[in-house]
C-alpha cells in the first residue's frame, strides 16, 4: 500500500529507526469542505497522493473535524443501482461518518493504538484525523500506528531478553559467592583438616629417610668388605676393621623400622589420599557450575559434603549417620545440589549445642523421586521464624556469621531442578529437612 505524499511543511525527516510518534506519522492531506460533492471526494480517492489512505477528513471553515468519509462507503454506494445519479450532487456531509476518532498531535503512540483498539471497528475502513491547538493538523494512518507500536513492542522484548539475561547473569554471580561464603566460614577448619595427614606424612617420611640412610651406609660397608676378601678393594683395606664396621652399622639400624618401613608407606598413601580427597571436594564445591545436567549419584554427593563439613561435627563431637539408600542416579548439576547439602549440614551442625549431638543423612527413592532426609537433634527453629527461613537475608545467626542467603539459594536451586524442599522442627528437640529430587529432569536449571 503506497503512502501519500505529506505537504513539504509537514515532511519528518526522521530515519525510519526513531523513536515513532504522531508528529513523524502525520500526513498533511488537503481536507474536504462539507459541502464538497460526493463526485468529486470519489476524484479526490483516484489521486495517487491519497492511494494509501482509508478515509478522508471533513473540517468546517475553522480547521475543526466535522467526519471522515471512507472510499468503502462510497464503493457501497456507487455499486447501487443508479448510485452514481442518485447521490454523485450530493454534498458529502450526507455520507460521512461524524464521529470520527480524533487524536491530538501529542498523544503517545501507546494511547493512540489503544484509542484505535477501542474506537476503529473492524475489518479498518477509516483512518483518524489529527488536531493541534489550532484545529485540523492532518491525518493518521491506522496500519502506521500499528507498526509502530510493533516495532516498539519488538524493541521493549529485546530489553527484556537483555534484563533477564543480566538477571541470569547476576543471580549465577549471587549462587557462586554464597557459595564462597560458606567454604569462607570454614577454612580455618579444613586448614586443620589438612594439617593433621600432613602431619603424619611428614613424619613417615623422615622416618623413612632415617631407615634407607642406615640401611644406605651398612650397605656400602658390605661392599667394601666384600671388595676386600675378594681382592679388587684398594691395599691396606683391613678386613677386619670393614668387618667391626659392618656389625657396627648393622647393629645400629632399627630392624623394626625395616620392617615396618612398607606399612609406613602405606600410612603415608592413605594420609596422602585424604589430602586430595579435601582438595578435590573443595574444588568441586568452590568451581563454577557447568551447563547443563549430567547423571550423579546422591549418596556420593552427600559423602563429599559430609568430608567437607567433618572438622564442624568433629569439633563440636556430635555423631553423622549417612543412611545410603538403594538410589539410582539423577539429572542434577552436581556442584549445585552439593552446594544444598552442604547448606543444609553445616546449619544443623552449628544448631547443635549440647554433647549428644546427632544428624542423620538419609537417601531413598520413593516413585520417581530421590529423597534426601537431613536431621538433627539441636535447639529447633521457633515457630514463628520457620515460614521465613527461606527467605533472601533472612537470618537468626549473629552478624558476620551468616549471609541470609543459604537456604534462600537452596530453595532455588531445588526448585529450579523441579524439586521441592520442606522443613519440620521442633525447638528443643530439632530439625528435619527433606529434599525430594527428580530422577529424570524435566527441563533445565538455573
Amino acid at each position: 500500500m503506497n503512502r501519500p505524499e505529506a505537504a513539504p511543511a509537514l515532511a519528518s525527516s526522521a530515519p525510519a529507526t526513531a523513536p515513532a510518534d504522531l508528529v513523524r506519522l502525520r500526513l498533511a492531506t488537503e481536507p474536504l469542505t462539507p459541502d464538497t460533492t460526493v463526485l468529486d471526494v470519489a476524484q479526490r480517492f483516484l489521486e495517487a497522493r491519497h492511494a494509501g489512505l482509508l478515509s478522508l477528513p471533513v473540517v468546517d471553515a475553522d480547521a475543526r473535524p466535522l467526519g471522515v468519509i471512507s472510499r468503502y462507503e462510497l464503493m457501497s454506494v456507487f455499486l447501487q443501482p443508479f448510485g452514481r445519479e442518485l447521490f454523485g450532487r450530493r454534498p458529502i456531509s450526507a455520507l460521512m461518518n461524524p464521529d470520527p476518532l480524533v487524536l491530538s498531535l501529542t498523544t503517545p503512540i501507546d494511547e493512540a493504538a489503544r484509542a484505535i483498539a477501542a474506537k476503529i471497528a473492524s475489518p479498518i475502513t477509516d483512518d483518524f484525523v489529527l488536531v493541534d491547538e489550532r484545529g485540523y493538523a492532518g491525518t493518521g494512518l491506522v496500519l502506521d500506528v500499528l507498526r509502530a507500536v510493533e516495532d516498539r513492542l519488538g524493541e521493549r522484548g529485546r530489553e527484556l531478553e537483555r534484563a533477564y539475561a543480566h538477571l541470569k547473569s547476576s543471580q549465577l554471580q549471587l549462587v557462586q559467592s554464597e557459595k564462597m561464603a560458606s567454604l569462607g566460614q570454614m577454612v580455618a577448619g579444613l586448614v586443620h583438616e589438612i594439617n593433621t595427614p600432613l602431619g603424619y606424612v611428614r613424619n613417615n617420611v623422615e622416618m623413612t629417610r632415617a631407615a634407607l640412610g642406615d640401611a644406605a651406609r651398612l650397605l656400602a660397608a658390605q661392599e667394601a668388605l666384600i671388595g676386600a676378601l675378594t681382592g679388587t678393594a684398594e691395599p691396606g683395606d683391613d678386613v677386619e676393621q670393614l668387618l667391626a664396621q659392618v656389625d657396627e652399622r648393622r647393629t645400629s639400624i632399627d630392624a623394626a623400622a625395616l620392617d615396618d618401613l612398607g606399612a609406613l608407606l602405606d600410612d603415608t598413601l592413605h594420609g596422602v589420599g585424604q589430602i586430595g580427597d579435601l582438595v578435590a571436594n573443595l574444588k568441586d564445591f568452590s568451581r563454577l557450575d557447568q551447563a547443563g545436567l549430567q547423571k550423579a549419584d546422591v549418596n556420593r554427593l552427600v559423602e563429599s559434603a559430609l568430608k567437607i563439613t567433618q572438622h564442624i561435627v568433629r569439633k563440636r563431637g556430635i555423631t553423622v549417620v549417612h543412611e545410603a539408600g538403594d538410589v539410582p542416579p539423577i539429572d542434577c548439576a552436581p556442584a549445585q545440589i552439593n552446594q544444598v547439602l552442604l547448606n543444609l549440614i553445616g546449619n544443623a551442625a552449628q544448631a547443635i549445642e549440647h554433647e549428644r549431638g546427632r544428624i542423620v543423612v538419609r537417601t531413598q527413592a520413593l516413585d520417581q523421586r530421590v529423597l534426601i532426609v537431613v536431621e538433627d537433634n539441636g535447639k529447633g527453629i521457633a515457630a514463628d521464624v520457620l515460614p521465613r527461613i527461606f527467605d533472601p537475608f533472612f537470618t537468626t545467626k549473629p552478624v558476620g556469621q551468616g549471609t541470609g542467603m543459604g537456604l534462600a539459594i537452596s530453595h532455588q536451586i531445588v526448585g529450579a531442578h523441579g524439586g521441592a524442599i520442606r522443613v519440620a522442627s521442633r525447638p528443643g528437640a530439632g530439625t528435619r529437612f527433606l529434599v525430594a529430587l527428580p530422577i529424570e529432569a524435566r527441563g533445565g536449571t538455573a
